[in-house]
């Protein structure tokens, strides 16, 4: 079962705690963590893109010249494809890129991410994460004293509207709940801080 320290938030060590084999230790599965990633990306993905056929394009009504006796090739219309200004051939057109994942490939790509950072000692257990305001300098003093990368991710075991407002001035920090993490986000990550007590929430969820 692998150890890690539990910190204050002034990136002082409190106690230690061990975390759950069946989340943070098992053998990541990189095949299945891709698959999830590249979902994930699809979903974010707006599929808005659109391009003018030759129909849609303005102008073109009229036959440039005359089908016979001109010696050059024979035209249509003067928005067709080869044309400058003309039609695009087979371009993009508003569609929805969106599609679903397994419940139990969603979930072992969570677990293999949560594995993979600790194995690679990312993951930072927090006490308490408590603030008096809304104060991003506050956040910004605690990531520093927990030595967190320039992307951090802080886990909360309940919605907290000031760290989430004085985390969102900070370029690369992201906060979640335990329902709303996802791959990616942990993958991304340089740094996975959770709060103490989401960790028991986290484990209680995914074992």
């Amino acid at each position: 079962m692998p150890k890690v320290k539990v910190m204050n938030m002034a990136g002082k060590e409190v106690s230690e705690i061990t975390l759950s084999d069946a989340v943070f230790g098992i053998a990541p599965n990189e095949a299945v963590m891709h698959a999830a990633v590249v979902n994930y990306l699809a979903n974010q993905r707006q599929g808005t893109h659109s391009t003018l056929t030759r129909t849609e394009v303005s102008g073109g009504g009229r036959k440039p010249w005359r089908q016979k006796g001109t010696g050059r090739a024979r035209q249509g219309s003067t928005r067709a494809p080869q044309w400058t200004h003309g039609g695009i051939v087979f371009g993009p057109k508003p569609r929805d890129y969106s599609y679903s994942l397994n419940k139990k490939v969603k979930r072992l790509a969570l677990k293999s991410a949560l594995s993979a950072k600790a194995a690679s000692e990312s993951v930072v257990v927090v006490d308490k994460i408590e603030l008096e305001g809304f104060k991003t300098k506050a956040v910004s003093e605690m990531l520093s004293a927990l030595g967190a990368g320039k992307k951090a991710m802080i886990v909360m075991p309940e919605k907290c509207d000031k760290l989430i407002k004085s985390a969102a001035n900070i370029p690369g920090v992201k906060t979640a709940l335990i329902n709303t993490l996802n791959t990616y986000d942990i993958l991304n990550c340089d740094t996975f801080i959770i709060a103490q007590d989401a960790v028991s929430k986290l484990e209680e969820v995914y074992a």
